[in-house]
């Protein structure tokens, strides 16, 4: 506990999680306002002239779960790269001031310091997870009423929901950790990751899309190797026809997770710091 609460004090002593707590609030103002104009598009249009597997898409997408489910994760794509990039920082901010070696000399051992780095990050994740949360509950009903849906506070699908969003905050915080330890470069690790996370959502969504539409909706189910997008697909609330199950989003989500701590932790153990 005192490594945890040692990597933690080296957080708060800078400017950093402040920075992105601001930077934060902005995107999920944003992300807010699209969704509940995506929500009132889905409750307020009939649904004409689609086939009948576009129409069972159609009626899943609008259904009381997958909105409140929508509603209630607001804010996670931005989110899970903010905390992402904490992770990063908990890693490479050692390298950047240069007090990587102090830290290694008074806990020699590595495994226990990079537990402690995977345990702070965890936990930033856990706090941005329960601002945004709170938030999108006293939006997110605010919204739903709007749209003539109901709070759908008591929705069984939409806390799983929450729930699967928070062990997607932690995972994305493990891959921060996993990419610092990769590349020590502070600026080098952020950029490739933020190029990483936003490039490799958006370009997997437009190759997926171009397939899809060429060779059937199964090629749908490439988007569980996309990490961003495994993220989303865990917490859509309702099983979309011609998605992937959610559950398999989580399994992928976890998997990469697992991979990401196991090497960070041997590669700090094993590299040389000097």
């Amino acid at each position: 506990m005192n490594l945890v609460r040692a990597e933690l004090l080296k957080i708060r002593t800078t400017n950093t999680w402040w920075i992105f707590a601001l930077i934060s609030l902005p995107l999920w103002a944003l992300t807010l306002l699209i969704n509940w104009l995506q929500a009132d598009a889905l409750t307020s249009n009939a649904v004409t002239d689609l086939s009948s597997e576009q129409a069972a898409q159609f009626e899943a997408a609008a259904s009381p779960d997958a909105l409140s489910s929508n509603l209630f994760t607001t804010g996670q794509f931005f989110g899970l790269l903010i905390v992402m990039l904490l992770g990063i920082i908990v890693v490479t901010s050692e390298f950047f001031h240069q007090t990587v070696t102090t830290t290694f000399l008074t806990t020699p051992h590595r495994t226990a310091v990079m537990s402690a780095k995977l345990a702070a990050a965890s936990v930033l994740a856990l706090l941005f997870w329960l601002v945004t949360t709170a938030f999108n509950l006293i939006a997110g009903a605010a919204v739903l009423n709007a749209v003539g849906v109901g709070s759908q506070l008591g929705n069984d699908a939409a806390w799983r929901a929450i729930g699967l969003n928070l062990l997607a905050y932690l995972l994305w915080a493990v891959f921060g950790v996993g990419i610092g330890v990769l590349i020590r470069s502070q600026i080098g690790a952020t950029v490739t990751g933020i190029l990483l996370y936003l490039g490799g959502s958006i370009g997997a969504i437009v190759v997926i899309s171009i397939l899809a539409a060429r060779w059937g909706d199964w090629i749908n189910n490439l988007q569980l190797l996309v990490p961003s997008l495994a993220s989303s697909l865990m917490v859509t609330g309702a099983d979309i026809p011609g998605n992937p199950p959610r559950w398999a989003g989580a399994v992928v989500l976890i998997g990469y997770a697992v991979i990401t701590g196991l090497v960070g932790t041997l590669l700090m153990r094993r590299r040389d710091i000097s």
